[in-house]
């Protein structure tokens, strides 16, 4: 198989990548790969590669995806996915699995779909980033072991201690200024493990969802969290959806994901959407 880079993050599915190389091996002679060792590792591979790969397939979750993504938006190069992250939010919502013969059939194809990317001051991110309650999450959940539970686990024990942020917008949306549990740049619909945080966002309509989650009674988790894994979640007293190119605003928090990973963002913040920058297989 021609023109194609694997990149492994071998801190992902549990630090068990070797079954996967084992079967790449097996199915594709002499793959070009690399085992990633850092963020820096995985640039510098793309950036010597670059000029004979057509497509860059990132094994890993939604960091990995993003760290390879970031280095091919407003270019020729194709994204590829095989899935092993905690969430999987991103793959699950491009529609790739845990299937490396369809992933192959992918890449001899090469077809390919233009979706969107986006900025938090001018921080890349593909899929959700979210300042608050979910950034002080994934503060706490990356000095655990991770998996599904821990979140669940995580996200509970912060939830009875955490205060609301305090945001205010530009003067266009000054009338949504207030205190809130979180705020979501939603590109996709999910956060990953099928938590559907803004059920009717598109990663092709040139427009993020901005969804502003006030702080609701711990009674009211049970529907928040069944809504959310139905895909329900809907304007009500405790959220409100924005559908916007771009924003500003000032918060108090500094406790950002993006993509599931912790970041440190100070205010103002300006978030920008990059339509149709990403080139991704289908």
């Amino acid at each position: 198989m021609q023109n194609v880079a694997f990149i492994i993050n071998p801190f992902s599915a549990k630090k068990n990548y070797q079954p996967f190389l084992n079967s790449l091996q097996a199915k594709v002679e002499n793959p070009l790969y690399l085992i990633s060792k850092s963020i820096q590792d995985t640039e510098d591979f793309i950036k010597e590669n670059f000029e004979i790969v057509d497509v860059f397939v990132a094994i890993g979750g939604d960091g990995t995806i993003s760290t390879v993504a970031k280095n091919l938006i407003h270019t020729d190069k194709i994204l590829g996915i095989f899935p092993a992250g905690s969430g999987n939010g991103f793959s699950n919502e491009t529609k790739f699995s845990k299937n490396l013969d369809e992933l192959l059939a992918k890449i001899q194809r090469k077809n390919f779909k233009e979706i969107d990317t986006f900025t938090v001051n001018e921080r890349f991110s593909i899929n959700v980033a979210g300042v608050g309650f979910d950034g002080a999450v994934i503060e706490a959940f990356e000095k655990t072991s991770r998996g599904f539970k821990n979140y669940i686990k995580t996200s509970i024990q912060t939830f009875f201690k955490y205060q609301p942020i305090s945001i205010k917008f530009e003067e266009k949306y000054k009338k949504f200024d207030g205190k809130y549990l979180m705020l979501n740049v939603a590109n996709t619909r999910q956060f990953g493990n099928n938590a559907y945080i803004a059920p009717h966002a598109s990663k092709s309509d040139g427009l993020l969802e901005i969804a502003l989650v006030k702080k609701f009674p711990f009674s009211h988790s049970g529907v928040f969290a069944y809504r959310m894994f139905t895909k329900k979640l809907v304007h009500n007293q405790y959220i409100h959806y924005l559908s916007v190119p771009e924003i500003e605003f000032s918060v108090d928090s500094d406790l950002w994901h993006l993509d599931g990973e912790f970041n440190q963002i100070s205010s103002p913040v300006k978030v920008k959407v990059l339509p149709k920058s990403l080139r991704i297989l289908v």
